[in-house]
């Protein structure tokens, strides 16, 4: 009898605050919007605070509990702001959190809502690649990223891909001129080496098999992964009430679908390399947490 009514207290100890937290969020919330809290669901997914526009969101946002996340929006002036505007809320439930981070990042680069930072396709996507002991930028405009091999870091433009070479030339006393940043001056040390911000590959202190080898460990934490199936996969997500197998190709989520049966509804070519879609999935996938299937179903074109 103790024993149960020391487990007891300590569950009311344990939820308390739980419970104080939410009617007092409640309480701080717009009046307006109190209607919506009550039926906030404390399951994974997307959330959209809309405004009186039906084609213009305020705010999306994703959670493993959206109850949860929806109420602790009263933290910044911003989320005030926000939440002034806001007259309603809706929302979408998914199997797990890898379906509300994809679900996520679609709607908000599908409806750019106001409070949210945009998302746009990229179309100076560039990469380093590195071939035949030379280093070059190279375009998504050219070059299909998912699929090729030794393509190191995902930059904005060419501007912030040399940037990032600049940098690590100097974190590694790689050579500006072996790497292109500067003209060569064969036989000549870099200026570089005279400051000993080089180690001399330029002038023989180094081998250019050595600085080659320096240059492409130090490039290896920046990987591109090529997509390693012959075509698409159903990703399976669960939770107790709620199955979704996520459809994705070439790194590029196509959707969800409740069953493998569906499947073929969604699987298609991806038009590009979606740099987004790599940014979540690429370690999930590669990490084997998941359980993966592969498609059979021939692609058809977009």
């Amino acid at each position: 009898m103790n024993n149960q009514l020391t487990e007891n207290t300590v569950v009311r100890r344990q939820s308390a605050p739980r419970l104080e937290f939410e009617a007092a969020a409640i309480y701080e919330y717009p009046e307006h919007l109190r209607p919506f809290l009550s039926e906030l669901p404390a399951l994974p997914g997307v959330y959209v605070f809309h405004s009186e526009s039906d084609t213009l969101p305020l705010y999306i946002g994703k959670s493993v509990n959206i109850r949860s996340r929806v109420l602790s929006h009263l933290r910044t002036p911003d989320e005030a702001a926000m939440l002034r505007q806001a007259r309603r809320i809706s929302w979408i439930c998914t199997a797990g959190e890898m379906g509300a981070l994809l679900l996520e990042a679609r709607l908000i680069k599908e409806q750019q809502p106001l409070f949210n930072k945009r998302l746009r396709r990229n179309r100076q996507l560039c990469s380093l690649q590195l071939s035949e002991q030379k280093i070059e930028v190279v375009s998504a405009r050219s070059v299909d990223f998912s699929h090729e091999p030794n393509l190191f870091g995902l930059f904005a433009n060419r501007r912030a891909a040399l940037q990032s070479l600049q940098n690590l030339a100097d974190e590694q006393k790689l050579c500006y001129g072996l790497l292109g940043l500067e003209p060569v001056n064969r036989g000549r040390a870099c200026f570089r080496f005279a400051l000993k911000r080089c180690a001399g590959a330029c002038c023989g202190q180094e081998s250019p098999q050595a600085h080659f080898l320096r240059l492409q460990a130090s490039l290896e934490r920046l990987r591109v992964v090529c997509w390693p199936w012959k075509g698409a996969i159903a990703l399976k997500e669960s939770r107790p009430q709620m199955t979704q197998f996520h459809i994705i190709n070439n790194w590029l989520w196509l959707g969800a679908v409740p069953s493998l049966d569906e499947a073929a509804t969604l699987v298609r070519a991806p038009a590009g390399f979606d740099q987004d879609g790599y940014k979540i999935l690429c370690k999930p996938l590669m990490s084997g947490q998941y359980e993966i299937i592969e498609l059979n179903t021939d692609c058809r074109q977009s």
